[in-house]
This record gives structure tokens, C-alpha cells and sequence, in this order.
């Protein structure tokens, strides 16, 4: 099968590389159409039908037998996957048009195949059972990602950034490759599907635990989130919007498959309530600690790849509930953990889309990220700054818009959990962490939407800033319906992911009673008719301010100063100022450094000053010195080997033969 996947990837490549230059994104957005087209088809057919669609199996070459199959999960995945990877590869049109006269053609042959072959690699891990097709889809997802954001690799930031990323999904490969191997080893399978017959007879939470760090490493889960605020301002946005939108998903994929093939019990020892306790816990600080790390941040691209960690805690609390709920046998709070988080990650790759496109609108025409270089952007970008604000809502989880649906879905469990008395302290730190990062989300793209789109421009990119392309716009079409139609139309929705959830949590009667009388005719349709309504409020008060307005005068003056007799745009609040509460608070999470000169408490009448406060985060950089300062040694130490001595080459490689021939003598070899 990983042959069949080489064809995949070698063929596009051929085309997009004959291609002239300017048709090979089109080369590219046709095969990744063509490709999207047959996947949708099967993943809608697996979904209406319910039966599992066998693809291929046969024998690998490490693993033994292997499967390559698509059931609802994979087919929920495949179609996310599939939207995502459209619109990202429609949107690079307008943003790389910039780079045509920069690059060679080389250099975006290179590019495009690498979109290509990242979106085939992530259909490979959905659809792969496990063993060797997935690792090595899992590889070429890695290999294609790192080629993606070195596309500026003339910065050496972006070079930093690329090689922290490779490094540490290589150990969370090493994880992964170690957890299939023994699995292969004790069941003499490495598919998904002999997890159940290991965790059968063997201790489940070792082998659970190197999964979790081997998926929760491309997820983005804390601790492991380091190379998520590197990569994703380094990369370009199309490249940042698949990678955090999508890509990070196939960490959750795998947890998702792990984590429901835990038995209740082993040995009389409960298993699946501790690793949903876990899993919860791990929910609640990652999301926290992206949520608030994000709040920090003054680059528009480093804030949403740090609420991209907050969305992957959300998600999280979901799976840790779904699991404790399955373990006591609490059927409510089991699907709706299961339902949200699988809503969550269906929603989070629409509007975490959207905030990136808009994000590369930005960067396109006023070519810098930093908040504070904005304000008043929405004079000159309105369609942008209307499509972010959308994005910024459905983020919120403010009705409306999908997000609420999502986190909705999840407080229903977690309250269910509560008032049922059988999980009540779980489900209470569940509830208050989704809670308190859903008020800080709040807080984040607020002074977000607000620094950047509102107010007076600061410079004067910002007064000549002009409206994003076509293609640009366009692509964001895309997330902008999923966004809507989850959000107005929740049911139907509810009802797919419900089923995709079900046979993870296996449902009584009682159960299916819920779903079908409960969630379709009582909450969620409440939430489909506030929805609703709210949008007609909305468009009856927009109507009455413009009849109202109809036959007033329209006068401009200045805005008032608040006294000052010569108020400037710098006198705006700025990111900085406007998390400064929290930062107080919080200040113990990063390591703040100042560049520039700040103005002196003393100055009655200041001069002109400039100066930047970046907030790094203190576990980022423990995770990112520790393996640069052993390559750096190891570095050193080879150095001492080359001496320029042609005998000491000559001696090194007569050290080696007789290595190799003394382990061939004891059969080691």
C-alpha cells in the first residue's frame, strides 16, 4: 500500500514541476479537487450507510498484515481534511502571487507538491489501521509540513522554527514507533483494532501513555505545544491554517482511537477512569496555558497558534469526559464528551481556517503581524475584517455561530456528570476549566479584533492597506458556510457527529431515548431557535438604525480626546495595555524581554520612544534549549574528528571494518 501512495504523491509531483509557473497552484488546487471529490463521495457514503468501506489490506513489510479501511470516524476526519485542503490551496493563489517575481520556479514546484503531498499523507492516517501505512503516512505528514513553513528559509528564524518542529515530532515519532512495535511484539499485530486484545492482558497504562505523548506531540498538548507558537508565525498562512486547523487534528484522531479501546478495568485495577482523568486534566492546562499565553501575545499569528493549544485543550476535555462518563457507565455525559470534541474539531478547522486566511490578508497587504502596528484596518480591509470578526465570534463560542454549539454540547455532559452525583468533582473541574477559558478566550479576541481593525490607523500601511484578491476572499467561503450552517442549523449536525460518537460510547436504551427525544427535540433545537432569533434581532435593529438614520445629517468631526487637546493614533490602547491585568497575574508563565527605550515615569512631556515587549513562554523555551544544546555538543565533539590528518581518516576506517567483521563473528550483525 505505501506504494500506492508514492504513485499518489509522485504523479502530482511530476505535474506540478512541467507546469509553467503560473499554472502550477492550479495544477495543484485540480489534483487536490479531484482528490477531495472521490474522498467526500466515500466519506458520505460511509456515513449515510454506517458499514465500514474496506480500501485495501495485505502485508507490509515491518508490521505484518495491514488494513487500509475508512469507518465514520475516519470518514468524519477525511471530510474535514478534504474542506481544509481545498480552501488552503485555493487561498495560496492570491497570497504567493507576491512571491512570483522572489522565487524561483523551482522553489514553488517544491511548495505545491509538498501541499499536495500533506494533504494525501493526512488522508493516509485516517484511513490506515495502524503499523507501517500509518507511520509512514505519519512521516510523510511530517517531511511535507516541515518543506511547507522552510518556504521563506533565507530567514533564519524561519529555519530555527522548521528544525524545532522536525525535531520534536521525530521524538514523538520515536513514541509512536516504539508503542506500535510493542504491540506487534505481544499480539503479533500493530493495527488499531489488537489494542483491545494487548489491553486485555497486558498493563494498558504504559502503553496508553506512549501513545498519548506520541499523538499529543503533533496535537500541541502541554507540555509538548513548544514548536506550535514557532512554526505557525514562521510558515506561511495558508501553510499555518492547514497545519493548525487540520494537521494538529490527527494527534486527537489517534488519541481518540487509543483512549475508547481501554478496558473499564484490568486485574480489578480501574483503567479507562484514570486515563480520562488524565486526559481531562491535560485538557484543562493546555487549554489554559494556550488561552492565556494568548492573551500575551502582540503578533496576530503567535495569538492563533496559541489558541489553536486552547482549542486542542477544549477538545480534550471532551475525550477525558467521554471516557469517565463510559467508566461509570454514565451515558450522557459519555456521548456528549464524545460529541462536542469531535464537534470541536469539525468547528475549530472552520473558523481557526478563517482567522488565518484573514491573518495572511493582513501580512499581504500591509506585509507585518504585529497588533500594534494596526488599528482602523477595517476602513481600508471591511470584507476582511467582517469574515475575522465571524471567525472571532465562532472562536468566542458566542451564539450565533458553530463554536457555541460545540462547547454547549460539552456543558451539557459535564452538568449531566454533576447533577447524576456519580462524577460531580470531575465534571466540576471540567466545567470550571471550559469555563474559565472560554472567559479568557473572550478577553483574547477582543483586544485582538480590537487593536487591529478598530480605532484610528497608527501608520501609514495601514491608511494605504488595500482589500485582499479574489482568490483570497473566495477561499474563505468555504469555513464562512460550516461556520454558519453548524451554528444555524445544529440539529442535523448534532445528529451525524452523534451517531460517529455512538459506538464509542456503547448506548442503552436510555440512552438512544436522550438523543432522539432529549438532545434533538429539547436542547439543541432551544439552541437552533436562540440562534436564530438572534440573527433576527440583529437584522431588525440594523434595519431601524438605517431607516432611522435615513434623514439625519451626517457630520465628521474629531473623536474626543479625553481633554487632551492634540490626541494622537499612539494613544490608543495597544495589545500590551490591553492584557495588562492579566499579565499581572500570570506573569510567572513567561520570561518577558523589552527592546527599545519605555517612557520614564518622570517625563511630564515625553519624546518620541520606541519599545516592544515580547512574552516567551518559559516551558517553550526549556523544551527548545535542552535539544539545542546537545546538538550544539554533539556538534563540537564530531568537530574534534576532522583533523586534516589523512592517516587518522585512513585509521577511523580500519577501526570500522574490524568493528564490522568482530560483530559478524559473534552473529550480531
Amino acid at each position: 500500500m505505501p506504494l500506492i501512495y508514492l504513485v499518489l504523491l509522485i504523479v502530482p509531483a511530476i505535474l506540478i514541476f512541467a507546469a509553467p509557473l503560473r499554472w502550477k497552484v492550479w495544477t495543484a488546487v485540480g489534483v487536490v479537487g479531484a482528490v477531495a471529490v472521490a474522498v467526500c463521495a466515500a466519506a458520505i457514503g460511509v456515513l449515510v450507510d454506517g458499514a465500514p468501506l474496506m480500501l485495501w489490506q495485505g502485508a507490509s513489510m515491518a508490521f505484518g498484515r495491514e488494513i487500509i479501511t475508512m469507518d465514520r470516524l475516519s470518514a468524519l476526519f477525511s471530510i474535514i481534511i478534504s474542506l481544509a485542503a481545498v480552501a488552503t490551496t485555493i487561498y495560496s493563489r492570491g497570497y504567493l502571487a507576491h512571491y512570483l517575481d522572489k522565487k524561483s520556479p523551482t522553489h514553488f514546484s517544491v511548495h505545491y507538491t509538498a501541499l499536495v503531498a500533506l494533504y494525501v499523507s493526512m488522508i493516509g492516517v485516517v484511513t490506515a489501521a495502524g503499523g507501517f501505512c500509518f507511520l509512514f503516512c505519519w512521516e510523510a505528514m511530517t517531511i511535507a509540513s516541515f518543506l511547507l513553513i522552510i518556504f521563506d528559509a533565507d530567514k533564519r528564524k524561519t529555519v530555527r522554527a522548521a528544525l524545532s518542529y522536525l525535531v520534536m515530532m521525530h521524538i514523538g515519532f520515536a513514541a509512536l514507533l516504539a508503542g506500535f512495535a510493542l504491540l506487534h511484539a505481544r499480539t503479533g499485530s500493530a493495527t488499531f483494532a489488537a489494542l483491545g486484545d494487548y489491553f486485555g492482558g497486558y498493563a494498558p497504562l504504559p502503553l496508553f501513555a506512549l501513545f498519548v505523548v506520541g499523538f499529543g506531540m503533533k496535537a500541541g498538548m502541554f507540555p509538548m505545544h513548544t514548536w506550535l507558537p514557532e512554526a505557525h508565525p514562521a510558515a506561511p498562512s495558508h501553510v499555518s491554517s492547514i497545519m493548525s486547523g487540520v494537521m494538529i487534528k490527527t494527534g486527537i484522531y489517534g488519541i481518540i482511537r487509543v483512549a475508547f479501546a481501554l478496558p473499564v478495568a484490568f486485574e480489578g485495577a480501574a483503567v479507562m477512569f484514570p486515563a480520562g482523568a488524565i486526559l481531562l486534566a491535560l485538557g484543562v492546562i493546555t487549554g489554559l496555558w494556550g488561552i492565556i499565553l494568548a492573551a500575551f501575545q502582540n503578533d496576530i499569528k503567535r495569538l492563533l497558534a496559541y489558541s489553536s493549544m486552547e482549542n486542542v485543550g477544549i477538545i480534550l476535555i471532551g475525550i477525558g469526559a467521554a471516557l469517565i462518563g463510559k467508566s461509570n457507565s454514565n451515558e450522557i455525559l459519555a456521548l456528549c464528551g464524545m460529541t462536542g470534541a469531535l464537534l470541536h474539531t469539525m468547528n475549530h478547522s472552520f473558523f481557526k481556517s478563517m482567522l488565518f486566511f484573514g491573518a495572511g490578508n493582513i501580512y499581504a497587504s500591509t506585509h507585518s503581524t504585529s497588533c500594534d502596528t494596526f488599528g482602523g484596518l477595517a476602513k481600508s480591509m471591511p470584507v476582511t475584517a467582517i469574515l475575522f470578526l465571524l471567525a472571532t465570534v465562532a472562536i468566542c463560542a458566542l451564539p450565533p455561530l458553530n463554536g457555541f454549539v460545540s462547547e454547549f454540547t460539552i456543558y451539557l455532559g459535564l452538568l449531566d456528570g454533576i447533577s447524576s452525583g456519580g462524577e460531580v468533582l470531575s465534571s466540576a473541574f471540567g466545567l470550571i476549566g471550559l469555563s474559565l477559558i472560554g472567559g479568557l478566550a473572550v478577553l483574547t479576541f477582543s483586544k485582538l479584533f480590537g487593536t487591529v481593525f478598530l480605532g484610528a490607523p497608527r501608520t501609514h500601511e495601514v491608511v494605504e492597506a488595500q482589500e485582499a484578491d479574489t482568490f483570497s476572499l473566495g477561499a474563505c467561503a468555504i469555513p464562512a458556510a460550516g461556520i454558519l450552517f453548524v451554528g444555524l442549523c445544529p440539529i442535523p449536525v448534532f445528529k451525524v457527529i452523534a451517531k460517529i460518537a455512538a459506538p464509542f460510547v456503547p448506548l442503552s436504551d436510555r440512552g438512544l431515548e436522550w438523543i432522539n427525544d432529549h438532545a434533538l427535540g429539547g436542547a439543541m433545537q432551544g439552541v437552533m431557535i436562540t440562534a436564530w432569533l438572534l440573527v433576527v434581532i440583529i437584522v431588525a435593529l440594523y434595519l431601524l438604525k438605517r431607516r432611522a438614520q435615513r434623514n439625519r445629517e451626517v457630520r465628521m468631526g474629531a473623536t474626543w480626546g479625553c481633554g487632551f487637546t492634540q490626541p494622537t493614533p499612539q494613544m490608543q490602547y495597544t495589545g500590551e495595555s490591553f492584557s495588562e491585568g492579566l499579565q499581572s497575574i500570570a506573569s510567572s508563565l513567561t520570561k518577558d524581554t523589552g527592546k527599545g527605550e519605555a517612557v520614564d515615569k518622570n517625563e511630564i512631556f515625553p519624546s518620541a520612544h520606541e519599545f516592544e515587549v515580547k512574552h516567551r513562554d518559559k516551558v517553550s523555551r526549556l523544551m527548545n534549549e535542552w535539544w539545542a544544546a546537545l546538538l550544539g555538543q554533539i556538534n563540537r565533539r564530531v568537530m574534534r574528528l576532522r583533523t586534516g590528518n589523512i592517516s587518522r581518516y585512513v585509521s577511523y576506517a580500519l577501526i570500522f571494518m574490524l568493528l564490522v567483521a568482530l560483530l559478524s563473528i559473534f552473529n550480531l550483525i
